[in-house]
């Protein structure tokens, strides 16, 4: 009997070994179930990494001035369809308001009026007028010619006629006076004549400064004149007529000082005076026929 119990009391030690040790153990599916859990945390891990480095990279491309390229930003930026452009450059189209490029300097004419300062020198400053001739007059110095030149042209001719004079002379020099610009619009217009030109002006807004057109105008031919060079002058011929029937503004271009713009007359205009005009009387009398 004790013999009996004892076998059993082992038998059932061995029972418990193993069931503790079929639970300390995982089986196959639990094994393969921690395997996958395993491998997703690592991917979402690479891909969270991932996204936090192409961030950085925008960043530093916008902050360098470079635009990255328009199918990358679109992943990145989950197709949103929302593109940084670089500052100060033109869009694809071309747009010229973003083009950034700053305007010609202002150069010198006859009867501009100048503040030329010395830093260092205020004994020499002075107050100039370009002459006729497109000379002007400076103290201990004499003539320069100054027309023609922008101001930090003549700042460097002043400073280099000082010299001699001056030990490193500091020159500062202010357009006190000068002609404002402008265009001439004549011909065929309602109120031709000579006017202010303010800011960025088309052919077709000169057109309406300067009136409108008459109903002898010959708006298919209008004439741009532009002096290229004290002795070259070029012209252009614009079909206005064109550009307002189709909605068309690409050869609607932006005058520039000094620009002559001339309507011709049409060729009926100038026929049609020599061309009988009827009346009740020609209707009338019937010796003429």
């Amino acid at each position: 009997m004790r013999e009996h119990t004892s076998k059993l009391r082992k038998c059932s030690n061995k029972r418990v070994r193993a069931t503790n040790r079929g639970a300390s153990r995982p089986d196959g599916k639990m094994k393969r179930y921690l395997r996958h859990m395993m491998v997703m945390a690592a991917v979402l891990l690479i891909q969270q990494l991932w996204v936090v480095a192409v961030a950085q990279g925008q960043i530093l491309e916008t902050a360098v001035g470079r635009v990255p390229d328009p199918e990358n930003a679109a992943s990145v930026l989950g197709n949103s369809g929302t593109a940084t452009t670089q500052p100060g450059r033109a869009d694809e189209k071309g747009n010229p308001a973003l083009r950034g490029e700053r305007r010609p300097f202002y150069r010198l004419h006859k009867s501009d009026v100048l503040d030329v300062d010395f830093i260092f020198s205020p004994e020499f400053n002075q107050t100039v007028s370009v002459q006729p001739d497109g000379y002007i007059g400076l103290k201990g110095v004499g003539m320069i010619f100054a027309e023609g030149q922008t101001v930090v042209e003549l700042e460097k001719t002043v400073g280099n006629a000082y010299t001699p004079t001056l030990h490193n002379p500091e020159i500062t020099i202010a357009l006190k006076e000068f002609e404002k610009p402008f265009f001439v619009a004549t011909g065929e217009l309602a109120r031709p004549g000579k006017y202010e030109l303010r800011g960025d002006t088309t052919v077709n807004e000169a057109v309406a400064i300067a009136g409108g057109f008459t109903k002898q105008a010959k708006h298919s031919q209008v004439l741009l004149f532009r002096r290229v060079t004290e002795n070259v002058m070029e012209a252009r011929v614009l079909n206005v007529k064109r550009m307002l029937e189709t909605h068309d503004l690409d050869e609607d271009l932006y005058l520039q000082a000094g620009d002559l713009l001339y309507v011709p007359q049409s060729m009926v205009s100038k026929i049609r005076r020599y061309m009988p005009v009827p009346n009740l009387g020609m209707y009338l009398n019937s010796s003429q026929f």
